[in-house]
Parts: C-alpha cells; sequence; structure tokens
C-alpha cells in the first residue's frame, strides 16, 4: 500500500502531499479540479511514459515520491531481494523525476533504477482502471493472469512458463550442435589423421638432433678416418718408419735430456713434471684418435636412412612446429579437441534424451493447466456476471473464450495451449465480443471492479485504482458499488476518484481536490477532510452547489456511525 504521496510541480500542482490509508481512500471534486492527477502521478510511479509537457510552468522538472508499505505483499519484497534493492522496516522510497526536457530518471529504495524497472515492479500491483487509461483488462496477457489467479493456477501457470523456456533453450542447442554436424565430422576426420601421422612417426625427443650429428659423421666419413689417422700418427709416430717421430717421442727425448739436468738444478723437476703430464695425455689423444679412426666407416645405407629419417622429421616440424617435444605437446593438443568433438555427439545425445523426457513433463502440466483453465473459466464466469448485474451492468455477461494456441499440437507460447480472453455481451441479446473492443470507459471501470472483488482472496495486496467506476448509475446502484469498493478494501488498498455522495461517503480517508489562485497562478489543491468537512463536501454532491441544512441532514445519513 501507500502510505504517503508526494506530488510536485505535476501541471497545476505545486505542491501537494498525501497520507492515504490502507483501505478506501476517495477523491472528490469539481469536475477539471484536478482530480486525474493523482491517477497520473501513480500511473509515472508504475512505470508509465511522460512528457515535459506535463512539468508545472517555470519549474525544471515534476517530482513524484511515494513511500509503500511492502510487508502485505511478500511477493515484491523476495522481488526487492533478488534485485539487491533494501526495503527497511518494509516502507519502500519510490521517485520519480520528470525534465521539462523530457528526460525521465526512476530511483528505487535510494537506488538509481532504469525506468522500466518501475514497469517491472509494480505491474499488476498498481493497477488502474480510468475512463482514458483502462490498462490491464485491454491485454490478453492480463486475462489469462486473472484467470489462472481465479483457479489458483498460478503456481502451474509458472512451472509451464519454465518448462517451455527450458525447452527452447534446449532446442537452441540441439540445433546448433546439429547444424555443426557436418562440420563438426570433417574436423574429426583432420584430426584423426593428424594424430595418426604423428604417431606413425614414432617420435622421441632429441632425435631431430642425434641424426644431424650421425648424418653429417656418414657424409665426411673418409675425411674423418684418414685425417684422424694422420693426426694420430702425428702424435705418436709412425711404427714403419723406425724412427722417434711423433710429438711423443719428441716430449719423451726431451725429458730424457732434462732428467740429468735435474740433478744439478732442481728447479727443473717441475718443468719435468709437466712434460710428463703432457706425454701421459698425448698418448692419450693419440690412442683415442686410432680408435675413432678404425671406427669410421663409409655406409651409404645407413646415410640414406638417416637422411629419409630426417626428412620425415622435418616435414613434421613444418607442419606441426618446433621439435618433437613440441610436436608431441601439439599431438596432445589434437586429442584433446578430438574428444571434445567426440564428446558432443554424446551431449547431442543426452540432449535429445533430456528433452524428450521434459517434453513430456511439460505436456503433462500444460494439459493440467487447460483442464484447470477450462473450470476456473466457467466459475469465474457465473461470479463476474453476477457481480455486473450488482454493479449496474443488468443483463451483462462475461464470457471466457479459450482460444486454442497449438502448432503441430505443441503450445507455441509459454502460457499454456490456449489464449484466455474476455468477452463481454454488454447487454442482454447483443453478441458476446472481445473486451477491449465493446467495453465504454465505465463499462470496463465496472468489470475491472467486478473482476478484483471476485479474485480480492488470491491476489498479495495491491494498489487499485479507480476513476469514474461510478459513471451512469446512481441511487441504489451507487450503494451497490460502493459496497463491493469496501469490500475490495478489505484486502487491497483502493482510491477511488468519485462523483456519487454515496461512494464517497463509504470511504474510510476522504480527500478534496479544487483549483485555487494565487498571485496570479492556478494551482490544485488537495485536502484531508475531518468529519464536518466530509459532511460539507457530501452534501455539495448531493445537492449541488448550494449547500443546505436538507443536504447536510443527507450527507450525515449517508456517512452514519462516521458523523
Amino acid at each position: 500500500m501507500i502510505e504517503t504521496l508526494r506530488i510536485r510541480d505535476l501541471a497545476v500542482v505545486e505542491d501537494v502531499e498525501l497520507e492515504f490509508g490502507p483501505k478506501l481512500n476517495v477523491l472528490t471534486g469539481e469536475t477539471g479540479a484536478g482530480k486525474s492527477l493523482v491517477l497520473e502521478s501513480l500511473a509515472l510511479l508504475a512505470g508509465a511514459r511522460a512528457s515535459g509537457d506535463r512539468v508545472r510552468t517555470g519549474a525544471d522538472c515534476a517530482v513524484i515520491e511515494a513511500v509503500f508499505r511492502t510487508d502485505g505483499s511478500p511477493s515484491l519484497e523476495a522481488e526487492l531481494e533478488a534485485r539487491g534493492i533494501d526495503a527497511p522496516d518494509h516502507e519502500l522510497v519510490v521517485r520519480r523525476t520528470v525534465a521539462v526536457e523530457g528526460r525521465s530518471r526512476a530511483q528505487v529504495g535510494g537506488q538509481l533504477v532504469p525506468v522500466s524497472t518501475l514497469a517491472e515492479l509494480f505491474r499488476g500491483r498498481i493497477e488502474i482502471s480510468s475512463q482514458h487509461e483502462s490498462q490491464a483488462l485491454l491485454r490478453r496477457e492480463t486475462h489469462g493472469r486473472l484467470l489462472d489467479a481465479s483457479g489458483g493456477l498460478t503456481a502451474l501457470r509458472e512451472t509451464v512458463a519454465s518448462g517451455f523456456a527450458e525447452l527452447r533453450t534446449l532446442d537452441a542447442e540441439i540445433e546448433t550442435l546439429r547444424s555443426a554436424g557436418e562440420e563438426r565430422a570433417r574436423r574429426e576426420d583432420f584430426l584423426a589423421f593428424q594424430m595418426h601421422e604423428i604417431d606413425e612417426a614414432k617420435l622421441v625427443s632429441g632425435e631431430s638432433q642425434k641424426l644431424e650429428v650421425e648424418r653429417e659423421r656418414l657424409v665426411h666419413a673418409d675425411r674423418l678416418r684418414g685425417e684422424t689417422a694422420l693426426a694420430a700418427t702425428t702424435l705418436s709416430g709412425d711404427p714403419q718408419a723406425g724412427s722417434e717421430t711423433g710429438a711423443v717421442d719428441a716430449i719423451a727425448a726431451a725429458m730424457r735430456q732434462l732428467e740429468p739436468l735435474a740433478l744439478l738444478d732442481g728447479s727443473l723437476g717441475e718443468i719435468i713434471g709437466r712434460l710428463r703430464g703432457l706425454h701421459a695425455d698425448l698418448l692419450d689423444a693419440a690412442s683415442e684418435l686410432e680408435r675413432f679412426a678404425s671406427e669410421i666407416e663409409s655406409d651409404p645405407i645407413r646415410l640414406a636412412e638417416v637422411e629419409a629419417r630426417s626428412d620425415v622429421l622435418h616435414r613434421l616440424s613444418r607442419k606441426y612446429g618446433g621439435d618433437e617435444d613440441a610436436i608431441l605437446e601439439f599431438r596432445a593438443n589434437l586429442e584433446v579437441e578430438w574428444d571434445g568433438l567426440r564428446g558432443s555427439e554424446s551431449r547431442l545425445e543426452e540432449m535429445c534424451a533430456k528433452r524428450e523426457k521434459l517434453r513430456e513433463s511439460w505436456l503433462t502440466d500444460v494439459k493440467s493447466l487447460s483442464r484447470g483453465r477450462a473450470k476456473a473459466a466457467r466459475k469465474l464466469e457465473r461470479a463476474v456476471t453476477a457481480a455486473l448485474g450488482e454493479l449496474a451492468l443488468a443483463g451483462a455477461e462475461l464470457r471466457v473464450n479459450l482460444e486454442p494456441d497449438t502448432e503441430a499440437d505443441l503450445p507455441r507460447g509459454p502460457f499454456g495451449a490456449e489464449i484466455p480472453e474476455f468477452l463481454l455481451a454488454a447487454n442482454a441479446g447483443e453478441p458476446e465480443r472481445p473486451l477491449r473492443r465493446v467495453a465504454s470507459g465505465g463499462e470496463l471501470s465496472r468489470v475491472f471492479l467486478a473482476l478484483k472483488n471476485c479474485l480480492r482472496e488470491q491476489t498479495d495486496g495491491m494498489v487499485l485504482v479507480f476513476d469514474e467506476v461510478d459513471a451512469g448509475v446512481g441511487g441504489a446502484v451507487a450503494d451497490r458499488v460502493g459496497r463491493v469498493l469496501g469490500e475490495l478494501a478489505g484486502t487491497h488498498q483502493v482510491l477511488c476518484i468519485t462523483h456519487l455522495p454515496q461512494i464517497a461517503a463509504g470511504g474510510v480517508d476522504h480527500f478534496k481536490v479544487e483549483k485555487v489562485e494565487q498571485g496570479g497562478r492556478t494551482r490544485a489543491s488537495i485536502a484531508k477532510l475531518q468529519t464536518r468537512e466530509r459532511v460539507d463536501e457530501i452534501a455539495r454532491m448531493a445537492g449541488g452547489a448550494k449547500v443546505t441544512a436538507a443536504t447536510r441532514k443527507h450527507a450525515r445519513e449517508l456517512l452514519g456511525s462516521q458523523a
């Protein structure tokens, strides 16, 4: 419910603050006094489109601010919590500003939010029915929501909608996988070929480097053998020459010459030691060179094998990059991708099976919803038709048309296999037609009132606003309209703009709207009336501009114990 509503610089409203009660609030005043500005303000809070033309002349912007009490609407509090919006002590401050250039801003709970958030939060929670703005009942989706609420089918409706959304998500994923099936198969074949090619090579880490060393040795075998043998002879001498011709022999001769001299000068002993070490090293080097030369062989067959293997490794390196380790890593990545593609096929099978299972469960829910709607439709028709008779629409009948909405035996929309639509025969003997086409503003307001009263126990606390719901009625019928409004106000906060004293007298809180002129400017004044003021206002409504003792007496009779 709305505890406080403040309107500033909207059209002829300069600055007013209203404190509404939780039950029936009535607003009265002369035609054109500005009562509709309250409805306009509430519509702006509910996310309606705004125009800078509505800003009061001379002001920069219009401001509408309200304090909502949220403890009567658990669903609203849950939605606020999901959005991270605080409502401390169950109080929510909502603010809407409209700049003169047309820019509009909204705040909820102190947070700046898109204006569309207002519509999302308050759709179905602030319902306005007026001669010019019969919002909810002009939309067929509202008819379905109201019908399902009347039959206690709201939870099943949400289940069906959730199943529909999940099916559509699965369908999209399945289609994506199927459309990519051919490309996936081609990719699998290519990956398999690459892995086979690498596997067939039986790569060994570091192999290419070893092959290069072996190839160089085989290509230059004759030179390596001849020149290393010559180097060995240079070091150790030629045994066939019969003389000491090698470096080893020369060092040995030098040691022999120095050894006697070392007896004369001991410092030569160090040099002799160094020569002895060189002699041993040269002997060892000469021996290794002789062994190396003896092992070197020209092997054209092995050379061809080495070159062929090197070509294989070089080709793989060009295709897959780097050395053997890099190629093997590339191969591991190929396998990961290949497994993923193979997994996609399994995923497709799993999703198809999941979809079929979900579809069967969903269709069971859809059929249950359809049966529930058929039953709820008959019950709602009887209740609303009876209520319309009480609201001066005798002979009017409401019918609920359940238009099939299927394709290939499956619902096309998220809310079941049919689209509920309210039809109205406004007078006895007239054909039933869609409510949005045949109902006048006054009729639509009363249909809305009848529906809401029939459904008052099925919904959270709401703010229901009626403008001229009393159009075209009077006398005893007005008493019945007032009684229905009072019943509705037992579970919802009701704001009603009325010209009938019978309805005004039924209000728990009464506000009077009038225009006043000050300093050459016209402004709307909205005041909450006390008992004496209510008597005068209801007397004016009952008797015209001139209030007499008789009209005051009538007003007191209408107010009863309140007077």
